[in-house]
């Protein structure tokens, strides 16, 4: 009796791992190269991308091929890729949760879910170069790939406060030259010689460079 039931447990578990390997396979969605569209994430030789900008060729001769700007979601790098049009990427499902940044504890970063409230907790290597654009009580997103995490997705511009920088010099406004400025989170952002210390200014979080006066 006891190795029947046994027999049939096993059986059971075998079904129940095929029909979660039949799911998997389901749920994977391929993407053609043809219908590529930017901010598309995708899985490309092991690694996690999101499309930055594509560009259809068709030479005069040979075959038409996509140009294609990519970002690591893994390590943050870009590069330019090239691909034939009969290719299929699969796409790479990112799961987005918005969170409030609370404060920092020592090496750690307090975030609190909006939807559920409970406290996420991420070390400073996990915010990386996002630690200096953190304010508190400010929203972020966090991203994950299944159970790994990708990191923070931050506004596209911010505001922040010019806590120190030179004095600002009469006609700064007739030249490019730049300056130092700390705001206070302690970010470095190159500013025009007009801005002084304690204005706002706006901040392009992609590259981190001076966008405008606030």
């Amino acid at each position: 009796m006891k190795y029947i039931i046994f027999k049939v447990l096993t059986k059971v578990l075998k079904i129940s791992k095929i029909m979660k390997e039949f799911k998997k396979l389901k749920d994977i969605i391929m993407i053609d190269v043809n219908s590529i569209k930017n901010g598309m994430t995708l899985q490309i030789e092991g690694n996690i991308y999101q499309v930055v900008d594509f560009l259809h060729v068709k030479p005069g001769k040979g075959s038409a091929f996509m140009k294609m700007k990519i970002k690591n979601l893994r390590n943050g790098t870009t590069l330019e890729r090239t691909f034939n049009t009969n290719i299929k990427f699969e796409e790479a499902r990112i799961d987005r949760t918005t969170v409030q940044y609370l404060y920092k504890d020592g090496d750690t970063y307090c975030f609190m879910d909006m939807e559920t409230f409970d406290q996420i907790e991420l070390r400073e290597e996990q915010v990386a170069d996002k630690k200096d654009y953190l304010l508190e009580n400010m929203n972020v997103e966090i991203t994950r790939f299944g159970n790994e995490l990708l990191g923070l997705s931050l506004p596209e511009k911010m505001e922040f406060t010019v806590v120190s920088t030179e004095p600002a010099v009469k006609g700064g406004t007739q030249t490019n030259a730049s300056k130092d400025a700390y705001t206070e989170t302690g970010l470095l952002v190159k500013v025009p010689m007009f801005i002084n210390q304690g204005e706002k200014i706006i901040v392009t979080t992609e590259d981190g460079k001076y966008y405008s006066r606030a």
